[in-house]
């Protein structure tokens, strides 16, 4: 189906048709290959690197597309309707390099043009494996070593783990509490650095998930992003603009499933005409095309407060909750439509429905979401 789109530039819309092009030659004929096969198709990111779609929400003297979140959030969608693990991997890439493009230091942000071209990949190390949500517990540490910081502990359910050229390690350098983390960046190659075995997810299995364990693994002094203790302020505002990147993931997985569900219901033939023609299915259809336009809308809407500088982590948290859950939604009646055709993987329905199911899941599980914005209500 097509999407309408109002987009501010002629050039947004140039960038748009080049997704769409790349998504439907590169992403979709490998999305079933690689996904059975549990590979990390970095060659893919490669050639989206050098298209220039790995920087695009950054400024241009710093390497990147100097693109509107806007605009880049409907590339990600496009590239999520023919392979969510590709979209993702760029999601999180992006939220990789925030740290340094927001907060580095001059010497660090000599890094950017690398990071945001692509050619070194990003992994963002937040979570333990006793820690997720209460990201201001986390216990990993690091501590002062002449030049060095040494970093000791877990890091747990890491994107990009076994694949990245470089991490963003959320450390405990002071006492307890949000105060007391630092963010430092460490080269994925470092002694004492070691990704473990990949987890045996139940989607997104070409995008694979690992622990990370560091055993007093030294990293130069100079590769503190920010200043010590303000690592968890970098940690939540990159967060926020990552729950929109995910967002964005959701409302491309959505449309992809209801395209194929669409497609199949116009072809598939019962008592004489196709099921589309009947109301039951087609009211259904229906009412999941309005919910993905409702959850783009939304999603888009948070952007462009981003984009015109105003406060944004409120809508970005709603944005998250419902494009996530509709994913969950659509996916799951979309499966309805193909019937017993749906349940095999001959189709892409049942991985559809595997995927949608982490992202209520990542940057913030929907019931932190709920938490954050009840909070804005009772202040």
């Amino acid at each position: 189906m097509t999407v309408e789109r109002i987009l501010p530039t002629e050039e947004a819309h140039d960038l748009l048709a080049l997704t769409t092009e790349l998504a439907d030659r590169e992403l979709a004929p490998r999305a079933a290959d690689f996904e059975a096969r549990a590979a990390f198709p970095r060659e893919v990111l490669r050639t989206l690197g050098r298209a220039g779609l790995l920087g695009l929400p950054y400024p241009q003297e710093q390497g990147g597309g100097g693109q509107p979140y806007e605009v880049y959030l409907q590339v990600l969608e496009i590239l999520a309707s023919r392979w969510l693990a590709v979209a993702e991997a760029v999601s999180v890439h992006t939220l990789a390099c925030y740290p340094v493009a927001a907060h580095g230091d001059e010497r660090l942000r000599e890094r950017l043009p690398a990071m945001l071209g692509g050619e070194l990949l990003g992994a963002y190390c937040l979570s333990e494996p006793q820690g997720g949500s209460d990201a201001a517990a986390l216990t990993t540490r690091a501590w002062r070593d002449g030049d060095d910081y040494v970093l000791a502990g877990t890091k747990a359910w890491i994107t990009h783990a076994r694949d990245a050229d470089f991490y963003n390690v959320f450390c405990r350098t002071g006492g307890p509490g949000a105060k007391g983390i630092s963010c430092l960046l460490a080269d994925a190659g470092t002694p004492g650095i070691t990704p473990q075995a990949a987890e045996r997810t139940m989607g997104l299995r070409s995008s694979p998930v690992a622990q990370i364990a560091f055993d007093d693994a030294r990293v130069p002094a100079h590769r503190l992003v920010g200043a010590e203790g303000g690592g968890f302020a970098i940690a939540m505002s990159a967060l926020d603009s990552g729950r929109l990147g995910i967002a964005a993931c959701a409302v491309g997985l959505a449309q992809g499933a209801l395209d194929y569900a669409v497609g199949y219901a116009r072809q598939r033939e019962q008592f004489g005409r196709p099921i589309v023609e009947f109301q039951g299915l087609g009211f259904l259809l229906a009412d999941l095309a309005t919910q993905i336009s409702a959850a783009r809308a939304l999603t888009l809407a948070a952007a462009r407060l981003r984009d015109t500088g105003r406060p944004y982590s409120i809508e970005a948290a709603k944005a998250k909750l419902f494009a996530t859950d509709t994913a969950m939604r659509v996916t799951t009646d979309a499966l309805q439509v193909l019937g017993g055709a749906g349940y095999v993987a001959d189709h892409p329905m049942e991985r559809y429905l595997r995927e949608a199911k982490v992202l209520q899941i990542v940057e913030g599980t929907n019931q932190i979401q709920r938490m954050v914005i009840a909070r804005s209500l009772s202040r």
